[in-house]
């Protein structure tokens, strides 16, 4: 049932990108460059999840440092269409509509680490 739900999520937020790129009045794709974002936001913290051991109470450094530079990786990814509507390279419908693709789907990303993020029988640490 989670599969489908972050799935669904994630179908609705790349087709609100889509849409703030092929529409007829918007018709330009500098938007798409917000998929680097999409692609590069997991992966600090998924090295360091990796790389740091669960047990100790306290918090670790390794872990702080990979959820700030996703933070920075998200916030690059909101900004990136305000700079482009501001320089007029996408109208402002068109960053409205990659605004809400990006909260969709990093909410789906965040979902898929609240749910698959456990370290129960089944991980996607295995992978």
């Amino acid at each position: 049932k989670a599969g489908v739900n972050l799935s669904f999520g994630g179908a609705i937020g790349l087709m609100f990108l889509m849409l703030g790129c092929a529409l007829p009045i918007y018709n330009k794709y500098w938007p798409l460059f917000v998929l680097f974002f999409y692609v590069l936001s997991p992966i600090p913290y998924c090295i360091a999840r990796r790389l740091v051991d669960d047990t100790d109470a306290m918090s670790n450094a390794c872990k702080e440092l990979a959820i700030f530079l996703t933070t920075g990786i998200v916030v690059s990814a909101f900004g990136l269409p305000i700079v482009f509507a501001r320089a007029h390279l996408i109208e402002w419908g068109a960053c409205a509509l990659v605004l809400t693709g990006n909260t969709v789907i990093f909410a789906t990303i965040l979902g898929f680490f609240l749910v698959f993020g456990s370290n129960d029988d089944f991980s996607w640490q295995q992978w």
